[in-house]
């Protein structure tokens, strides 16, 4: 009697390894309830709040609406939120309790580890950007498409980098701080930039420290955001900025990450 089964030892393939870590860390980020709120509620009550705040108050955002300026602010806090502060404060616990060394020890190598989480957290952020747009159209955002190709490039290329920049800025506190050190200053430095980082606002309405504060990652994802969305045009100087943050995030988090 023949039999056609051959033993295949091994590990998968690293591109399936990888898929199915990305989808099992995308679970984990939507299951969370601090992660939800970081993700989808503080940008909701943001863009909410801010508009009925600045019709009441008559602010002037350089002659345009304050939800079609608020609205790519606030697309670009949440992808902050989540590529900083959440995928900080969960990589963070993940060391604490052995997680990653446990993972690294699997026949996932480490550099699909991280490539799982880089996937997993752009499929979050994709989800955060569709609620947000229908909550801005809800309140009356129109985008300007007078060149549709020109904005799509820049809204892509913005949140590509900016996503790159934090992410790596976020695997770096992580990286090197104890978890709680890291669930404090994620969480410090988030609220910090949200009330004063740029990326809300625009950095002309910081006075004396907008050209200070369009160096920061934050600013610098704002105004892209703000190019694309108000103006149609793509910022190619807020692009090189967080092109910069990305590439030392990067450096940073490959010299100094420890898995334990």
């Amino acid at each position: 009697m023949s039999s056609t089964f051959t033993p295949a030892p091994g590990g998968a393939p690293l591109s399936r390894m990888v898929l199915a870590q990305s989808r099992m860390e995308a679970r984990l980020m939507l299951r969370n309830g601090e992660q939800l709120l970081l993700a989808i509620v503080i940008p909701v009550i943001v863009l909410v709040g801010g508009v009925a705040a600045a019709g009441r108050i008559g602010i002037d955002l350089d002659g345009h609406r304050a939800v079609d300026v608020l609205t790519p602010g606030v697309l670009a806090l949440a992808v902050m939120s989540t590529a900083f502060t959440s995928i900080a404060i969960a990589t963070g616990f993940e060391r604490r309790y052995g997680v990653i060394k446990l993972l690294g020890s699997s026949p996932l190598p480490r550099h699909g580890l991280l490539l799982g989480k880089v996937l997993a957290l752009l499929n979050v952020v994709l989800l955060q950007l569709v609620v947000l747009v229908v909550v801005g159209l809800v309140l009356g955002w129109e985008p300007t498409l007078t060149h549709p190709p020109r904005t799509l490039v820049g809204v892509l290329l913005a949140v590509a980098l900016g996503t790159a920049a934090f992410a790596a800025l976020g695997l770096f506190v992580a990286g090197v701080l104890r978890a709680e050190a890291t669930l404090a200053l994620a969480n410090l430095v988030y609220l910090l930039l949200m009330a004063g980082g740029g990326v809300v606002l625009p950095t002309s309405t910081y006075g004396a420290a907008s050209s200070f504060i369009a160096w920061l990652p934050s600013a610098a994802l704002g105004e892209a955001m703000r190019a694309a969305l108000v103006d149609a045009s793509i910022d190619g100087r807020s692009l090189l900025v967080l092109a910069a943050w990305a590439v030392v995030g990067t450096v940073l988090t490959a010299r100094t990450f420890r898995w334990e």
